[in-house]
């Protein structure tokens, strides 16, 4: 080969690697807010079915939500059964596609149930400073509200706080332990 060929060559490999590099992170559709899908999909309840995030069952009596193991049950995390948390990507608020049925889970019981009300708490791994996972935390609580708010749930019955770092899960300094600490629980308060 000349050496003007392995130019041409290389010039093209870097220009292929930077396009593929540069296409990996896009997301592909960000309408709703914090949701990553179009409002109107969310809105006619149209919104991609991911599975692998089923409901866990609980026992819906006429005092409200509980499980079968008394009024203050866990579902996962943190959260309220039957609600289930949603967990985020590192340093990100908007809710990712796998996350989405158990927003509308959620969704659906709080209008099955209108006299629930709710505090939703954003939760941060770690990593950053204390002010900065207190934003964040925020982010992520208020992107699930606004997301129940578009399934229909009144805003007067969704609280918000962030916690930050300070309340993790898993005390762990690796990934799979953050993974754990980047989510919202759904907490029924009444």
């Amino acid at each position: 080969m000349t050496a003007i060929r392995l130019l041409e060559v290389s010039v093209v490999s870097i220009v292929l690697i930077f396009l593929l590099c540069s296409c990996a992170g896009k997301n592909e559709s960000v309408s709703g807010p914090g949701t990553g899908i179009p409002v109107e999909q969310v809105k006619k309840g149209q919104a991609e079915k991911v599975p692998g995030s089923e409901l866990q069952e609980g026992v819906i009596g006429s005092e409200g939500i509980r499980e079968p193991g008394g009024e203050n049950a866990i579902s996962e995390a943190r959260t309220s059964a039957p609600f289930l948390p949603i967990y985020f990507d590192f340093d990100r608020y908007t809710i990712r596609p796998d996350m989405r049925d158990r927003m509308e889970k959620n969704a659906q019981i709080m209008l099955d149930h209108p006299d629930i009300k709710i505090e939703i708490q954003g939760n941060c791994d770690e990593r950053g400073t204390n002010e900065y996972n207190l934003a964040l935390g925020e982010k992520r609580a208020k992107a699930a509200k606004d997301y129940l708010v578009m399934m229909g749930v009144s805003p007067n019955r969704i609280s918000i706080v962030s916690l930050g770092e300070e309340k993790p899960l898993d005390p762990g300094h690796n990934e799979a332990a953050w993974a754990k600490n980047r989510r919202d629980d759904f907490i029924i308060y009444r």
